[in-house]
């Protein structure tokens, strides 16, 4: 009690307010925040277009929830000494330096670690079942990058079922919705990007050597596509668009190139 007498006595009625609404604010700041939380925003990402999605957006949403939360300490701890602690306009007093403060060293080194290793945890275990190799794939697409477009092709449909894009004219990548397809992923040139931004995937295209990747795509629609690797002097025209369609329309899609090549 003697404690907090001395301490009223030593703060002037400005700073006992602004302590006052200070300790308001961080009151209020949880609640605010916490009344938005019925359901978190996907920040830029649609949820549920892929398979892809529904590993990738928790984590997404996660490494934005830990960076406000972080952002809002640090702001805090910027400004809680930058309020109260500030001298006196006409003290002629040098305040109290500190030098070494081992306990609060450790603390500021061990959490940026917990939370890097947290997400680090998570990263790599979405990773594992995005990147993931099975057999239950119903289909298989092949994806070439060449300067400066894209070669899809079609498998189910014969060898020569292919569609080779240019600058000019991007390509159009079908994928059937609700079935999952394998991509087998190439380059015949130089290490390209085959990305999908609203399906929250890429996958790089490099010479010699074949990836795969697997997903499924859970809306019908048109989604751009673009290589994000730097390629050469036409890179930021390589671009495709790939269109989700149903089952059947995908199907017939592949009978064109039977009957064209009959």
């Amino acid at each position: 009690m003697q404690r907090k007498r001395v301490l009223r006595s030593i703060l002037t009625p400005m700073s006992l307010t602004k302590l006052k609404g200070l300790r308001t604010l961080l009151l209020l700041a949880p609640v605010l925040v916490l009344t938005g939380c019925s359901k978190v925003s996907g920040l830029g990402y649609e949820e549920g277009l892929s398979s892809v999605n529904d590993q990738s957006l928790s984590l997404w949403q996660g490494a934005w929830i830990t960076a406000g939360v972080v952002g809002v300490i640090t702001l805090i701890l910027i400004l809680w000494p930058a309020v109260f602690h500030r001298g006196k306009k006409d003290g002629p007093e040098f305040p109290k330096q500190t030098q070494y403060n081992v306990p609060i060293e450790i603390v500021y080194t061990v959490i940026p670690f917990i939370i890097v290793a947290v997400l680090f945890y998570y990263t790599a275990k979405k990773e594992t079942v995005i990147s993931a190799h099975t057999d239950t794939y119903k289909h298989e697409i092949t994806v070439e990058g060449i300067q400066w477009s894209w070669q899809f092709g079609y498998p189910e449909a014969g060898a020569d079922a292919l569609v080779t894009g240019t600058p000019a004219q991007p390509p159009v990548l079908y994928v059937p919705m609700g079935e999952k397809v394998r991509y087998t992923i190439t380059s015949n040139d130089v290490v390209h990007g085959f990305w999908i931004p609203a399906f929250m995937i890429q996958m790089q295209n490099l010479p010699g050597v074949t990836n795969h990747l697997e997903f499924t795509a859970n809306k019908l629609g048109d989604f751009p596509g673009r290589c994000n690797i730097l390629c050469g002097r036409n890179h930021s025209q390589m671009l495709f668009t790939v269109r989700v369609v149903t089952p059947d329309q995908y199907k017939a899609y592949l009978e064109t190139f039977k009957g064209s090549a009959a």
